[in-house]
C-alpha cells in the first residue's frame, strides 16, 4: 500500500475515493522516563525514551491507518496527516492521530 503525505501519485490516477481513514493511538509516559527527561532538560541532551515513545505511537497510529483502508479495498492513502495532542490529567499521556484519503488507483 502506498502511503504519501501528498495529494496525488504522479502517473497514478485516483480511479476510487474510499473515505477518511484514521489511526489513533494513546500512550502514557511513565515516572521514570520522566524523570530521565527532566534531567536532560536540566543538562542538555535529547531524550531517548521519550522520543522511542514518539516513534512507537506514530508507526502504530499508521499501521492501523492502513489496516482500516485495507479494510476499504483502498490501494493507496493519500494527504496523509500526523497530529500529536497531549491529553489527560496533568497532560500525562500523548495522541497521536494519523488520518488521511483512502483511494483505489
Amino acid at each position: 500500500m502506498i502511503i504519501t503525505t501528498t495529494g496525488t501519485i504522479e502517473g497514478r490516477p485516483v480511479k476510487e475515493y474510499k473515505g477518511i481513514v484514521f489511526g489513533e493511538t494513546i500512550i502514557g509516559a511513565n515516572i521514570f522516563k520522566d524523570i530521565l527527561a527532566g534531567i536532560r532538560d536540566i543538562i542538555g541532551g535529547r531524550s531517548g525514551a521519550y522520543e522511542r515513545v514518539m516513534m512507537e505511537a506514530r508507526e502504530t497510529s499508521l499501521r492501523e491507518m492502513r489496516e482500516r483502508a485495507e479494510q476499504l479495498g483502498a490501494s493507496a492513502i493519500l494527504a496523509v496527516k500526523v497530529d500529536y495532542e497531549t491529553v489527560g490529567t496533568g497532560n500525562g499521556m500523548m495522541m497521536v492521530v494519523a488520518s488521511g484519503t483512502a483511494v483505489v488507483l
